[in-house]
């Protein structure tokens, strides 16, 4: 019997090894790409741009990625080209920031002619077609690798690479490269002046119409997109879903503060809004008062994002727009703020989702500026790092538990 027993506590062992050894494994390589960045400043101006734009999350939140970075000098062209725009920004930005691991022995390895590689930029859903928003890479003759845009016309390469700055084989690397990565049309930003027009192409015609119809509403997203918005907008569906109030019927000053609630002073792209966790403060909305009334909570499982009004969970579902620094999502329900809905119904408790050992030994990731802080106006959230010893430690045990994990896994495999 004691034989059995000790067989089964074994197998747990051995189990519980194996399921740790990929969290384990994944905690370690995590990147951040503006912490790095941090310690070189003659890309100050580029990181400045990636934190600005949040495309830093975007990077920070992918394995496999490869970043090709400009120094200060030529990432002033890139910011000329596009007019000071955000958003043209971002979009270069994103082409820059290849969906794969590239170092320098990998592009030894290419083979001749065009190497078509894809981006953030297509991933994002910028790019007409797969085609036109990929990099192509090729070995010149005269020594050096060329990058240029797969849209543009012409053998010359815009690019080649200067250096290699980080390499962290299959996860992470940071190629400096001599000039930008350009095309027509990469600059081309959608025109944000009509918040109705857009909610309504998006499904979201009943919203648009409250929102056109209120007065000071429409007025009051519009002063916010100078600094900064993030939008979520009920579906139409939403407005007849159980428990939905009657908005026609609604006085018209809690109308107002309704319609504000859906609303969040600060561009907070979807990428963002996942590293944002529900134990941190709460997010401020236009309707927000000083002593803490009408926010909103954000809760986040993997590529699964809601917002908790304390009535209700919402789900974030498309992204209507995402253009630095204005961003729209649509959500499932209408946010139904405590203040005005306390005796509503509420939803049925969701399970309590048990946190892995991983989680529970390790720390959470540098979480990104308070949202309802401008991006202009924060700090690189991930620019700070403390505890360096103690960090160290943990990784180093980690590193232990995924060996140990990965021997564990061999051993019962065998």
């Amino acid at each position: 019997m004691a034989g059995v027993q000790r067989a089964v506590a074994a197998a747990v062992v051995l189990l519980l090894a194996c399921s740790l050894a990929p969290t384990a494994m994944a905690w370690v390589s995590a990147h951040n790409i503006t912490a790095f960045l941090n310690g070189h400043p003659e890309y100050k101006l580029y990181n400045k741009y990636l934190t600005e734009t949040r495309v830093c999350d975007e990077i920070n939140t992918r394995a496999a990625v490869t970043c090709l970075v400009l120094t200060d000098a030529a990432m002033s062209t890139l910011v000329s080209d596009a007019g000071d725009e955000l958003g043209a920004i971002k979009n270069a930005l994103r082409l820059h920031s290849l969906l794969d691991y590239w170092d320098m022995k990998k592009l030894r390895a290419l083979p001749d002619g065009d190497t078509l590689t894809d981006t953030f930029y297509q991933a994002a859903g910028n790019a007409a077609s797969s085609h036109v928003g990929g990099v192509k890479m090729a070995k010149l003759e005269g020594g050096g690798f060329g990058f240029k845009a797969a849209a543009s016309t012409g053998d010359t390469y815009d690019a080649t690479v200067t250096k290699a700055l980080k390499q962290t084989q299959y996860d992470f690397a940071v190629l400096e490269i001599s000039a930008p990565i350009e095309f027509d049309g990469l600059f081309d930003v959608p025109n944000v002046s009509n918040i109705t027009r857009l909610l309504e192409k998006a499904g979201c015609k009943r919203f648009a119409a409250l929102v056109a119809g209120t007065p000071g509403v429409l007025t009051a997203y519009q002063a916010a997109m100078d600094k900064g918005i993030t939008l979520f907008a009920p579906n139409d569906d939403a407005f007849l879903a159980k428990g939905a109030p009657d908005v026609g019927k609604m006085p018209r000053a809690d109308l107002v503060a309704l319609l504000l609630y859906h609303a969040v002073p600060s561009y907070i792209p979807r990428a963002s809004l996942k590293l944002l966790k529900s134990a941190a403060r709460p997010l401020r909305t236009l309707a927000s008062t000083a002593s803490g009334g009408y926010n909103v909570s954000v809760v986040a499982r993997g590529d699964d994002v809601s917002l908790d009004t304390g009535v209700r969970k919402c789900r974030v579902a498309d992204t209507v727009l995402d253009d630095t620094p204005v961003c729209m999502f649509t959500v499932d329900k209408l946010m139904l703020p405590v203040e005005l809905f306390a005796d509503a119904p509420a939803a049925a408790p969701e399970p309590a989702e048990a946190p892995s050992p991983v989680e529970a030994l390790s720390s959470s990731p540098p979480a990104p500026p308070p949202a309802d802080v401008p991006s202009s106006e924060a700090e690189p959230a991930d620019h700070k790092h403390k505890d360096m010893k103690a960090s160290s430690a943990t990784a180093a045990a980690f590193r232990s538990i995924g060996a140990f994990a990965a021997a564990a896994c061999s051993f019962l495999l065998l």
